[in-house]
């Protein structure tokens, strides 16, 4: 995504509550621009419909929320606990926003229709960074995935696949953390046991 200007992201900023709250089908340019604080010819001139604006704000919160999953996987610690902050800020970021709305299934749906290739793009950056931090700790002696028969792209593609089936049990309540929590548990143990032995 091109680098946007402060009143740019303003808007965008302002319609994400909006969309949360209405849903796509019911939000209006109206009820963004009002969020906004501009006029619907301003906000016209930004972007040129509402599937515009959807796409334009979610290219934004993948490239927010990707650089926060990096800024993660580069600190210093252990790399399971790494991981496990990683995939936070990754929900924190593209899941949170909408999973408490009436409304998550059809964003999530819109946002696969609207953005599917942003999606991707995120996900496939997810599993080489995952990848990354896994294959890093494995040459440093941290981890050992040979008894596992696994790759360092194995693991992260199995991590991935969780955190999509959890999002897929959204709920009014928003997604559980715990089944995340438990398989980075699960994983911590099995790798470390395998480290002893």
């Amino acid at each position: 995504m091109k680098k946007i200007g402060p009143r740019t992201a303003s808007i965008l900023d302002a319609a994400l509550p909006v969309f949360a709250r209405y849903g796509f089908h019911k939000t209006t340019m109206v009820d963004i621009a009002r969020a906004a604080g501009i006029s619907r010819a301003s906000l016209y001139l930004a972007f040129n419909s509402k599937e515009e604006l959807f796409r334009a704000g979610s290219a934004r919160a993948h490239q927010q929320t990707m650089s926060n999953v990096e800024d993660v996987l580069s600190r210093n610690g252990d790399v399971i606990d790494r991981i496990a902050d990683a995939i936070s800020a990754f929900q924190e970021g593209l899941i949170a926003p909408f999973s408490r709305s009436e409304s998550a299934k059809e964003l999530f749906d819109i946002n696969m229709q609207l953005a599917a290739d942003i999606t991707t793009d995120a996900r496939l950056k997810l599993l080489k960074l995952l990848s990354e931090a896994l294959a890093d700790a494995q040459a440093h002696g941290e981890i050992d995935l040979k008894a596992l028969k696994a790759s360092p792209i194995d693991v992260a593609t199995l991590i991935a696949a969780a955190m999509d089936g959890i999002k897929h049990t959204i709920s009014a309540n928003g997604p559980s953390d715990d089944a995340m929590k438990l398989l980075m548990r699960v994983l911590k143990s099995a790798l470390n046991s395998e480290r002893r032995s």
